[in-house]
């Protein structure tokens, strides 16, 4: 293990591939997984959806009611270290918990706040003594948290924060002035992990008590979405805070905040994904059951379709979760305990560029099926009787969530340069290999199950690595004001993670037979993938002149991108559909 930590570098796959025996799947869940997964859907089903109007009315009672009950089952407890009263579960048992969680809209946004980004902070950076008084309430439900950022001038730009601390004359107390803005959880908290700037420059970390003198809470936000979630501005005027409440090293809070933030985005899109699979089961559900023209709706062709849309872009979010969630656990699965704090702020920020596809992906995954639900439901999809009206407006908070889906966008080539300039990745040796294998028009043959789609998978990781040599040649040190092209330059390496994950996935599932379900989904991954690049190719290459550089690339990159042919797409999704349908539920196998 220890071996392979050394070895770890994020952002690998954007040069070069993996086998598939080298990815994590879901099927590769323990027995263990599964039932921790099994107690986190009971919850849900039989705790939670029955309060859906409740919860949706604002009554917090109700709500913290529930989060103490899954703090009883030990739903709260997975991230937290046996030591100090939690079950010191790994990472992909965290993501399936959130999973099950994500499939409950308001209480879900409330349970993943509190298990995440509330404690997560005091798990990896807190002291002996904060991790032994905070630690064992959080993971039991004792005390519920939040996490205090955002403020009214600095939300995708955190560390203009202008929250300050400043240390009073006793010098047992940091007195807290500024107002946090958008809190999840405010209203019933009990801590609250808060950003200031000590002496006004040095960004650090607080653990702040709800009850510390000076502490306020705002009205509640009158929302789109998520209504039944708390959401207010946590006021700061004076308040005292005990020097040991400092949470990590004074000035260095940015290492806890965005690194946090990580795995919130980690989080986020398991979350999304069981959203998205409970929103795709509404709509199995709605089509087997309403008849139009006396045949159902589920029977028509354009609704099969959309139907093995939906089940396909659910495979590959789950493919990209699952394979995360392993490159998590790998690199932090042995540091709850660390006092290296330096060496855990690495360690999380390792596969940053990983948790932004998941969040983007994710959020991006769960926008497009309860839209397409929704549609399937007609009319009565606007009817807030009916779950997928909640569904949808709850949906679109996700892509802001987190730093906006924009905001990760660029962080995916950002850190891809970085980490080519730190020498971390061959980068300029994966981009010469790639135009030298366009200009021998290599399309990298595949043999054997799914060969077609792995040579895919291939021309777009030559085409993300082509293009990004030649933007970092046209653009160089003013990369980052290129915002037009690394937005599309990230969306290539979105759909190469997403594709890869997929297709590996199916590879590895080890049917015997071709054309099973696996199969299909993965086929369908890779021909809406392919699709996307050509098109993210072109609006790339049209914001450059037109140089002999950028028209020979383009014309080698057309041979490459459009050499591919899918067929018997229609077949496909219909049987697809039809599986489902019979089921009433996303199956992959």
């Amino acid at each position: 293990m220890e071996q392979l930590k050394k070895e770890m570098k994020g952002g690998r796959f954007l040069v070069e591939g993996i086998t598939a025996e080298d990815l994590f799947t879901p099927e590769d869940i323990s027995d263990e997984q599964v039932m921790i997964g099994q107690t986190a859907k009971q919850f849900i089903e039989k705790e939670v959806l029955p309060m859906r109007g409740e919860i949706e009315s604002q009554n917090f009672e109700v709500t913290v009611n529930l989060l103490k009950k899954a703090g009883e089952l030990g739903l709260l407890a997975h991230s937290i270290p046996e030591k100090y009263g939690g079950l010191g579960l790994d990472k992909i048992s965290k993501g399936i918990v959130g999973e099950m969680v994500g499939q409950s809209s308001s209480y879900g946004v409330a349970q993943s706040n509190h298990t995440c980004i509330a404690t997560l902070p005091i798990t990896y950076f807190g002291s002996d003594a904060q991790k032994e008084k905070y630690l064992p309430k959080l993971a039991s439900g004792e005390f519920l948290g939040a996490y205090c950022l955002t403020e009214p001038a600095s939300g995708s730009d955190a560390l203009a924060a202008k929250t300050t601390a400043v240390l009073n004359e006793e010098g047992t107390h940091y007195l807290l002035n500024g107002t946090k803005l958008y809190i999840t959880n405010a209203v019933f908290s009990d801590t609250f992990i808060v950003y200031a700037k000590v002496d006004g420059d040095q960004f650090t970390a607080f653990i702040v008590e709800k009850d510390f003198p000076g502490l306020s809470l705002g009205p509640e936000e009158n929302k789109m979405g998520i209504k039944g979630s708390s959401t207010c501005s946590v006021i700061l005027e004076d308040c005292q805070v005990p020097v040991e409440n400092v949470l990590g090293i004074i000035g260095k809070g940015h290492v806890i905040a965005l690194n946090v933030l990580n795995l919130g985005r980690f989080n986020l899109g398991f979350a999304c994904m069981g959203g998205a699979k409970g929103a795709l089961e509404l709509a199995i559900q709605h089509t087997n059951e309403r008849k139009q023209f006396k045949r159902r709706i589920s029977e028509f062709g354009a609704t099969k379709e959309k139907v093995a849309q939906m089940a396909a872009r659910i495979y590959a979010a789950e493919a990209v979760q699952y394979r995360t969630a392993s490159l998590l656990e790998e690199a932090l699965g042995d540091l709850e305990d660390s006092k290296d704090l330096s060496l855990v702020g690495k360690r999380m920020m390792e596969y940053a560029l990983e948790c932004a596809i998941c969040k983007v992906y994710g959020s991006e995954t769960l926008d497009f099926i309860v839209d397409e639900s929704l549609q399937l439901h007609g009319g009565a999809g606007f009817i807030k009787e009916y779950p997928i009206e909640q569904a949808y407006r709850d949906s679109r908070i996700n892509r802001i969530f987190e730093g906006t889906n924009e905001i990760n966008r660029l962080l995916i080539p950002g850190i891809f340069f970085r980490k080519g300039a730190k020498g971390e990745l061959p980068i300029q040796e994966a981009i010469e290999g790639a135009i030298a294998r366009l200009q021998e028009n290599q399309l990298n043959s595949k043999d054997g199950r799914l060969g077609q789609e792995q040579e895919v998978v291939e021309g777009i990781r030559t085409a993300y690595l082509a293009l990004a040599g030649l933007t970092f040649k046209q653009f160089g040190m003013n990369l980052e004001n290129e915002q037009e092209t690394l937005m599309k330059l990230a969306d290539i390496a979105i759909e190469l993670f997403a594709s890869e994950s997929a297709v590996l996935r199916a590879v590895k599932s080890n049917q015997e037979s071709v054309n099973t379900i696996p199969d299909l989904l993965a086929t369908a991954v890779v021909e809406s993938s392919l699709m996307k690049v050509k098109v993210m190719t072109d609006q790339l290459l049209a914001g450059f002149d037109m140089t002999p550089e950028v028209e020979g690339l383009r014309n080698l990159l057309n041979k490459q991108l459009h050499g591919h042919l899918f067929s018997n797409r229609t077949n496909r999704n219909r049987f697809i559909a039809e599986s489902l349908n019979e089921t009433g539920q996303y199956i992959c196998s």
